[in-house]
């Protein structure tokens, strides 16, 4: 086995990781990394020995993943039953993996490119400048999705009272934020 064979097989878990964490599929996670390590192997005349394995395969797996969600949205979306299962069962630790399936669930509900920034930062400890350099954006576009990701995935695990104004409620006239800034005053008196 060569240098590049072992320094890629070193890479393997992370890229699984992220895989997994994108997809939210351990199969099509798994196709995501063999692609992406097919696509190293035939194009590792191109990687230059010295530069960041790491961040040249993360991009590697980022385009393929950008190719297969166009590619998802061409043909149509399927959903198997597989999938659906994890949440028709509940696990003997409930709490935790309730915690878990929400946190997941927020994170989801993110959009691709804060949630991109969210996973490699937070699941994978990449400094900013690697994000930036896989993701193909500016370092400060990283910062930004970022702060906005994680003030986003506060408000969805209703982590805090300082989240900004919701959109009024055009049935009572009132907006939805006065409405919760009340509730929240009546729970601190109680």
């Amino acid at each position: 086995m060569n240098d590049f064979a072992r320094l890629l097989e070193a890479e393997i878990p992370r890229l699984r990781r992220y895989a997994r964490a994108l997809t939210r599929d351990v199969a099509r996670a798994d196709d995501l990394v063999q692609s992406c390590l097919t696509r190293a192997v035939a194009k590792q005349h191109l990687w230059q020995p010295g530069t960041d394995l790491r961040a040249w395969l993360f991009t590697i797996l980022h385009n393929q993943h950008v190719n297969d969600v166009r590619r998802s949205v061409r043909e149509g979306i399927n959903v198997a039953v597989e999938e659906m299962a994890p949440m028709l069962t509940v696990q003997s630790n409930a709490v935790a993996v309730l915690q878990l399936r929400d946190l997941e669930a927020a994170i989801a509900r993110l959009p691709q490119e804060q949630r991109q920034v969210i996973l490699l930062v937070g699941l994978e400890g990449m400094r900013y400048e690697e994000v930036a350099a896989i993701l193909g954006v500016p370092v400060g576009t990283v910062r930004s999705r970022l702060s906005r990701g994680r003030d986003q995935l506060r408000r969805l695990m209703d982590m805090g009272d300082d989240a900004p104004p919701a959109p009024s409620d055009p049935r009572d006239g009132n907006t939805v934020a006065t409405a919760r800034r009340q509730a929240a005053q009546q729970r601190r008196a109680a």
